[in-house]
């Protein structure tokens, strides 16, 4: 009995010991040869263009106060005038003044109006003509009309009515605004009776009060036009869009980024007119790029200015691209999916672990690189594996959530016999890889997307303005994720980071 006890131990001994040895050799660690890598090209300088469209709303209110004290407030003329051959000739001066100026927007036009009132002089002395025809007419009459010869008369008369200047602003590439002003008089019908003859003071005087004003708005006209403060306002702005802003570092241990902004064209759609608001779209195209270290760009202020269609809202788009060198994507990677298990049902015939998770480029796809333990759970040896399995993926940006997901899966041939002796029981669990990689491997980009606002947004706030009469809004409404690139040791990600700005201009300097 006792050497079939022991013959049975010995027995078993050897069976356990072969078994230990049949898993030590063949099922423990088996690896498969990584795939060969497809040379990526290396990425170009990241340079992006970004927009900024700022509409300023100028209020008609503004402008008038502006034009208030420029406007002539007094009118004078003096002209000697050939009355008649019977009376000879008289001197006729007017004064005239005008009330406030009103300003309304109509059909695209500015209306500028005021009132003007005042007084004609006519001043002269009856010919000695007049003479002859008393004797002519003979009598008390031709006596009366004979007694005027020769006399003074000076006459005043009121005259009123008003004057109406449009303007229609144009935009010219030279960074100057035209604003096309046009006049025109109206007086009431007035006449005086200068020793019995009808004088029409309007119709005399209104020709040379035509001249007078066509001669002012000359002056105004030529005034605008030379007028530099668009060009000079744009300037300013030009060199302080010009810059290197701060973006902070992308990640844990990763160096500090900046965004270069380099204004490169300047924008302008022409001048919309509203009952209250003249409103006038400013913009610009600028290349922007991330770089590791803060940069002063050059940028030259364009000498024209590139006219576009008018568009009813400000709008910002700043491009930001974010480079995630690829240690850093393994390292997200396998923060992900390190420890994970699948499938994670209890009776699955086999449960595979990953222990580790890394990332490679190749071409136009990924290599995953995942090190994983199978095993087996239907049988009572509960045969076990290690092994390296690769899968190839592209990588997608999904916007709204802002991660990076893998799409188009597939295995690679080298993974299919990785399990070694494990068997089909573990080759079966090769789909649940799959479906968990669509399912879990994913790289969450908000820290980096919220970074990039943040850093927009502190941009931003410079540009906020409220100085006397002048109020600059600017803010960012939200971040999108917009394309994506990459070489052998960079994953470039493009954030476009949209808001929204406008400005208004109550008063003029």
């Amino acid at each position: 009995m006792r050497k079939v006890f022991l013959g049975g131990l010995v027995l078993a001994v050897l069976i356990g010991g072969a078994l230990w040895a049949f898993v030590m050799l063949f099922g423990e660690s088996t690896t498969s040869r990584r795939p060969a890598l497809t040379e990526t090209a290396p990425l170009k300088a990241p340079s992006r263009v970004s927009t900024v469209f700022v509409p300023v709303a100028i209020a008609n209110k503004a402008i008038r106060d502006a034009m208030e004290p420029q406007a002539p407030r007094n009118l004078t003329g003096k002209r000697e005038y050939p009355l008649s051959e019977l009376l000879g000739k008289a001197d006729v001066d007017w004064n005239i003044n005008r009330g406030p100026l009103a300003i309304d927007g109509r059909s695209q036009l500015l209306a500028i109006t005021t009132t003007i009132s005042g007084q004609v002089h006519v001043t002269g002395q009856v010919g000695n003509q007049i003479g002859q025809i008393g004797d002519l007419i003979g009598g008390n009459i031709g006596r009366a009309v004979g007694n005027l010869a020769g006399k003074p008369f000076d006459q005043t008369l009121d005259i009123n009515g008003n004057v109406t200047i449009t303007a229609k602003p144009v935009l010219t590439p030279s960074w100057r605004i035209d604003p096309n002003l046009a006049a025109k008089v109206a007086l009431a019908d007035r006449t005086m009776d200068i020793s019995g003859f009808k004088f029409n003071a309007t119709k005399e005087v209104k020709p040379y009060l035509d001249q007078t004003v066509d001669q002012e708005m000359a002056k105004l006209r030529a005034q605008l036009r030379n007028d530099p403060t668009l060009e000079q306002t744009a300037r300013r702005e030009w060199a302080k869009m010009c810059r290197s802003i701060s973006l902070g570092a992308a990640g844990p241990d990763m160096p500090a980024l900046w965004l270069e902004v380099k204004p490169t064209r300047a924008i302008a759609a022409q001048p919309r007119i509203d009952p209250n608001w003249v409103i006038l779209t400013l913009g610009m195209h600028a290349e922007t790029r991330v770089v590791s270290s803060e940069t002063k760009p050059s940028c030259p202020f364009p000498a024209k200015l590139e006219l576009a269609p008018p568009t009813d809202s400000g709008k910002i788009a700043i491009a930001v691209p974010i480079d995630l060198p690829f240690t850093e994507l393994s390292r997200l990677l396998d923060a992900q999916l390190k420890g994970k298990t699948f499938p994670d049902k209890a009776d699955a015939p086999v449960h595979v672990t990953v222990h580790k998770a890394t990332l490679a480029a190749s071409g136009d796809r990924l290599l995953i690189a995942l090190k994983v333990r199978a095993k087996e759970q239907k049988s009572w040896l509960g045969l076990g594996a290690d092994a390296d399995v690769f899968v190839w993926g592209k990588p997608t940006l999904d916007s709204k959530a802002q991660i990076l997901r893998f799409t188009d899966l597939t295995l690679d041939v080298e993974s299919e016999s990785a399990f070694g002796l494990a068997g089909a029981a573990a080759r079966a669990a090769i789909p649940y890889v799959q479906s968990t990689l669509e399912e879990q491997a994913v790289i969450d980009l908000k820290p980096m997307a919220s970074t990039a606002r943040k850093s927009i947004e502190a941009a931003i706030a410079d540009f906020q303005k409220q100085a006397d009469g002048m109020k600059v809004e600017a803010s960012v409404t939200g971040i999108r994720l917009a394309a994506i690139e990459f070489d052998a040791k960079t994953l470039r990600v493009t954030a476009e980071v949209e808001g929204t700005a406008q400005a208004t201009l109550t008063k003029l300097p």
